[in-house]
C-alpha cells in the first residue's frame, strides 16, 4: 500500500526550531517560494528544488553532483542507428505516492511516460490547457518539433519517435520538464473537475512524498518508504522559505535550519571562519545576465544595445555585487563549458563612446526599465543592487532607469511579454551539462515569448545552434557553438554580466550532501549525524 499523505493548506507551525529539526527531520532554509509542484510549467530553479528533485523522478537521471546521466525509470535505452529512433525500456515495481484524494491501482507503466510528454506537446491533449498550459521548457528545447511521435510497445517499453537526430536527448530526458507524473491520477482529477491538483497536490515516485504547503512560509514532506532505489536519509524534509539571505543564515546559526542557499557574499568569509559553520564551494555552470527586449524600440537596433553594454561598468558590479565570488561574462555560456569560446573580446566599458553611438542611432532622453529579480541566485546575489549600479552608470549616457520588480513567479511570467519595457535581470544554471541548454532555450527562436527573455529570434543564430542538435560528434559541435557566441556577441541581445562560484552552507551535522553542477538542491542522499 502506498503511503499516504494528508493534503492541505491550514495550519502548521507558525516557526521551525531546533526541536522541530531532529535528527530525522532535514530543514532546508530556501530562498523563495515554488511556482507550483509541476515542473513541467516552469523554469526556476526555486520550484525545481521543491518539486521535480524530492517528488519526482524521470527516465533517465543525472547521478548527483556530476552531468554523469544513468538510469533512472528507465533501466536502459537504445537508439538506432539514424538517431532518429529511442527506445527506452522502464523500471518494473515503481510504486506512485498516495494522498487523502487519490490511491494508484497500478505501478508506473507506458502510460504515465506517454502522458507527462503528450499533454505539453499535443494541443488535443485534455492537461494541454490546464494551468496556462505555459510548457516554457518543453517549447524552449525544440521538443514540438522533435517528437514526431511516442509509441508504446508495452506496458514497459516507450519508444520516441524523432524528426531528427537529437545529441542531448538523453540528457533531456533527466531534465525537470521530462518529470514523470502519473496519468492514473490526472484522469482521476480531471473526472473531480479538479485538474489543477496536480500543480497543487503533487504525486510522484520521488523519495519524498509532499505533505503539506503554507504559502510562503513551509514545504513539509515525508521519505518515501515504498521508494524504488535508495531510500531518503531522513524521516522528512522540510523546506523553511526565508527570503532574506541574511535571516537564513541567522536560522543555521541557531540551529533552526540545517542548509541554507545563496548566502551574501559578504557573509561567506564569517561562515568560513566560524567552527560550527561548514561552506562548501564549487565552480557554477552558470551565467547571469541584462535580457534587451529586442522586439521593443529602441532596443531592437543592436547598435542601440551595443551602446547600453559599453557603458556598463561590469567590474564594479563584480566588486560590489559578487566581492569576489564572480567573474565577469563575456559570453552566454560559462567558461568551464566546452564549446566556449575564449577568442571573443567582450564589450568594452566606455561611457563616452557608448553615449556617441546612441547620439548617432538618434536615441537621446531614453527612459527605459530594469527589472530587478526579488530572489538571490549564484548568478546575481543581489539583483537590486545590480540594477542600482547600472541605474548609475546608465545615467552616465544621458537614459534614465527606473527599477521594477514583483513577486518571483509573477516576475518570471510578466517578463515573458513580448511588449516588455526595458530590460530584464535573470541568469541561468546549465540543467544538462550542455551548450544547446543555454544557447537554444534561452537565444532560440522556439524560446520567444517564454525562456527567451530578450524576445530574440536572429535566423543566422538559430540555424547554427539548430544544425549543431544533430550533428554526431561534440567536436563538430563546437565549432558550431562557437560560431554562434560570435553572432551573438555582435548582435548584443543580453548584456552578459557574470558566472559566479556558488556556496553552500550548512551546519556541521550534515552528512552526504553534495553541490551539483546544475545547480539543484538535493536531499535523498543527506542524512545528520546523531
Amino acid at each position: 500500500m502506498s503511503l499516504k499523505t494528508t493534503i492541505a493548506t491550514g495550519l502548521l507551525l507558525a516557526a521551525i526550531g531546533a526541536s522541530t529539526a531532529a535528527a530525522q527531520s532535514l530543514v532546508y532554509c530556501s530562498e523563495g517560494s515554488p511556482e507550483g509542484f509541476d515542473p513541467a510549467l516552469y523554469t526556476a530553479g526555486t520550484t525545481f528544488d521543491a518539486s521535480s528533485h524530492p517528488i519526482y523522478d524521470h527516465l533517465a537521471e543525472f547521478k548527483v553532483g556530476t552531468t554523469e546521466v544513468v538510469p533512472g525509470l528507465a533501466e536502459s535505452w537504445d537508439i538506432s542507428e539514424d538517431g532518429k529512433t529511442v527506445t527506452f525500456k522502464l523500471r518494473k515495481g515503481v510504486k506512485f505516492h498516495a494522498n487523502d484524494q487519490f490511491t494508484p491501482t497500478r505501478d508506473f507503466n507506458a502510460d504515465d511516460v506517454i502522458f507527462s510528454f503528450d499533454r505539453q506537446g499535443n494541443p488535443e491533449n485534455p492537461y494541454n490547457q490546464v494551468s496556462g498550459g505555459t510548457w516554457e521548457y518543453y517549447a524552449g528545447m525544440s521538443m514540438p518539433e522533435l517528437v514526431e511521435s511516442i509509441e508504446k510497445v508495452d506496458d514497459y517499453t516507450v519508444v520516441f519517435h524523432l524528426t531528427r537526430p537529437e545529441a542531448p536527448f538523453i540528457a533531456n530526458m533527466a531534465m525537470d520538464f521530462a518529470s514523470i507524473v502519473s496519468k492514473e491520477y490526472a484522469d482521476a482529477m480531471m473526472q473531480a473537475g479538479t485538474p489543477e491538483m496536480l500543480n497543487q497536490a503533487p504525486i510522484g515516485t520521488g523519495p519524498f512524498v509532499f505533505q503539506v504547503y503554507q504559502k510562503d512560509a513551509v514545504i513539509r514532506y515525508l521519505r518515501n518508504d515504498e521508494y524504488w532505489g535508495d531510500k531518503a536519509k531522513v524521516e522528512s524534509l522540510i523546506f523553511a522559505i526565508t527570503p532574506d539571505a541574511s535571516v537564513r543564515y541567522q536560522k543555521v546559526q541557531a540551529g533552526e535550519c540545517h542548509v541554507m542557499a545563496y548566502p551574501n557574499p559578504a557573509d561567506v568569509q564569517a561562515m568560513k571562519d566560524d567552527p560550527s559553520i561548514v561552506v562548501m564551494e564549487q565552480e557554477g555552470l552558470n551565467v547571469g545576465y541584462l535580457a534587451y527586449n529586442t522586439k521593443v524600440a529602441p532596443y531592437d537596433n543592436p547598435k542601440v544595445r551595443k551602446a547600453l553594454n559599453m557603458a556598463i561598468d561590469k567590474q564594479a558590479i563584480i566588486d560590489v555585487v559578487f566581492q569576489g565570488s564572480g567573474q565577469i561574462a563575456k559570453n552566454p555560456i560559462p567558461p568551464t563549458m566546452w564549446s566556449y569560446n575564449e577568442a571573443i573580446q567582450d564589450d568594452a566599458y566606455d561611457p563616452e563612446a557608448a553615449r556617441k553611438m546612441l547620439e548617432d542611432e538618434g536615441v537621446s532622453d531614453l527612459t527605459m526599465k530594469i527589472w530587478a529579480m526579488p530572489v538571490q541566485r549564484p548568478y546575481n546575489p543581489n539583483a537590486r543592487r545590480m540594477a542600482e549600479l547600472m541605474q548609475e552608470d546608465f545615467a552616465k549616457v544621458g537614459v534614465k532607469v527606473e527599477i521594477v520588480s514583483y513577486e518571483w513567479g509573477e516576475y518570471l511570467d510578466r517578463s515573458k511579454a513580448l511588449d516588455r519595457d526595458g530590460a530584464v535581470l535573470l541568469g541561468w544554471t546549465g540543467d544538462n551539462g550542455d551548450p544547446d541548454n543555454f544557447l537554444a532555450v534561452l537565444l532560440g527562436c522556439d524560446g520567444v515569448g517564454a525562456s527567451n527573455r530578450a524576445q530574440w529570434c536572429y535566423q543566422p543564430f538559430d540555424d547554427l545552434i539548430q544544425k549543431a542538435k544533430v550533428l554526431p560528434t561534440q567536436q563538430e559541435r563546437a565549432a558550431l557553438y562557437e560560431e554562434a557566441q560570435n553572432l551573438f556577441k555582435e548582435q548584443a541581445p543580453w548584456a552578459t554580466i557574470a558566472h559566479s562560484v556558488v556556496f553552500m552552507t550548512m551546519r556541521p551535522e550534515v552528512e552526504g550532501y553534495v553541490v551539483h553542477p546544475l545547480g539543484g538542491h538535493i536531499f535523498n542522499q543527506v542524512g545528520l549525524a546523531q
